[in-house]
């Protein structure tokens, strides 16, 4: 009993390391305010869900965030990435959002990454499928530590723009916040055994044409 008791122990003190580490570590590659954050080749937005076409209110936020950065000149070309499925699509349902709110986003500046099943996948494509080698990561403030040090480890170098939460429910934040807390942990593991998504077989420079990646991946 008390050597369960002492592995118990020793658990939660070495998540609780690694997490704050993770967090500490990335506080000055994060920023809050717009008109701070250096400016970058490639905005990414990462996907969350959606119903049908529509942008969850989490997602919503994160693209138009996306949206802010290049139209600020903050990046030049935007990078998204998430789940595509037949029914089930959250890079088109990003890109109908971006083409309907910004029309003056050249649309061969749209790039789309159809296979980020994770955010580990997500910045592991970005670096070997699309050849990016910096960029501005856009997602919430909960997530953003994670992402920024993923994207960092594998030699991009990055930056996050970590959205306000403050106006998603105490209770939302809350669940979120404890999933991250767990999935840094599996951040590790996938950084320290270099863990490789299941598609890799696509390349798309980002110097080229965004609108090569939507003609095999939209319907």
């Amino acid at each position: 009993m008390i050597i369960i008791i002492f592995l118990a122990i020793a658990g939660f003190i070495t998540t609780l390391i690694i997490n704050i580490t993770m967090v500490k570590s990335m506080n000055e590659y994060i920023y809050s305010n717009i008109d701070q954050i250096p400016p970058q080749s490639v905005v990414m937005v990462l996907g969350a869900q959606i119903r049908g076409t529509t942008l969850s209110p989490i997602l919503r936020d994160r693209v138009n965030g996306g949206i802010a950065l290049i139209q600020a000149n903050t990046g030049q070309k935007l990078l998204l990435s998430g789940d595509h499925s037949p029914f089930y699509d959250e890079v088109n349902a990003m890109r109908l959002y971006v083409l309907e709110n910004a029309p003056d986003i050249k649309h061969e500046d749209i790039f789309l990454d159809i296979a980020g099943y994770s955010t580990w996948d997500s910045m592991y494509r970005a670096r070997v499928v699309f050849e990016v080698t910096e960029l501005v990561i856009v997602t919430q403030q909960f997530h953003i530590s994670r992402a920024v040090y993923m994207a960092r480890s594998l030699g991009i170098n990055a930056v996050g723009y970590g959205l306000a939460e403050e106006h998603f429910s105490r209770r939302n934040l809350q669940n979120w916040r404890i999933r991250e807390y767990f999935a840094r942990i599996k951040a590790l593991y996938s950084i320290v055994f270099n863990i490789r998504p299941p598609t890799l077989t696509d390349r798309y420079s980002i110097q080229g044409d965004g609108r090569e990646t939507w003609s095999s991946q939209s319907h």
